[in-house]
């Protein structure tokens, strides 16, 4: 099932190859400015709902990790119960305690098991999540730029409108990447770089 972003994604695409050409060219269309501001305008009302969808997802790790520490406490409860009802019953105290040893180690280990596979399942989820709301915002943010390239030239107004939601998205992207203060320098620099290689046409 699609979101509501890849959707407009795809409307916009098709929007784009209705476009007609501009004399004498092959590279370059002409855009209704009216029709792909109404299209931006609908992509800025969609994608923090978009975003929040894929947080929620993510805090169900919390959930997931709350469940299996719970199950965890009820397991070694449970041990510590059947220790008690041990040392009482049997007049040997050493059988006592190596069988009540025997409880609470297992309980122990199927406790650690849960934990370690909630964890995984957590951060399964939690990194695919992330990766697809990456790829929705890789893709958004390709098809901008290209927009942005093919039509500067000739709708000075798109383009800044369409800048100042690519900045949006890279903002959004870099939240889902956090950057270590040691590679800030390079982001930085890397980021330079990359803007001496736009061509506006």
């Amino acid at each position: 099932m699609s979101s509501k972003i890849e959707q407009l994604i795809d409307e916009i695409e098709e929007f784009i190859d209705t476009c007609k050409y501009q004399p004498l060219s092959k590279t370059n269309i002409i855009v209704n400015k009216e029709e792909i501001d109404g299209y931006l305008r609908e992509l800025r009302m969609k994608t923090p709902d978009e975003i929040k969808r894929y947080q929620k997802i993510i805090s169900n790790k919390e959930a997931i990790l709350n469940d299996a520490k719970r199950k965890a406490e009820e397991l070694i409860n449970e041990a510590t119960v059947h220790t008690n009802e041990l040392i009482n019953e049997h007049e040997i105290m050493q059988q006592a305690y190596a069988q009540a040893n025997e409880v609470v180690t297992l309980a122990t280990h199927q406790a650690q098991e849960i934990l370690d596979n909630a964890t995984i399942e957590a951060n399964n989820v939690r990194a695919a999540a992330m990766q697809y709301m990456d790829d929705i915002l890789a893709n958004l943010e390709s098809i901008i730029t290209q927009s942005m390239d093919s039509a500067a030239a000739h709708y000075q107004g798109l383009f800044s409108s369409l800048g100042k939601y690519n900045e949006i998205i890279k903002a959004n992207r870099n939240e889902l990447h956090p950057v270590e203060d040691d590679d800030l320098e390079s982001v930085v620099l890397d980021d330079g770089q990359g803007d001496d290689n736009i061509d506006l046409m």
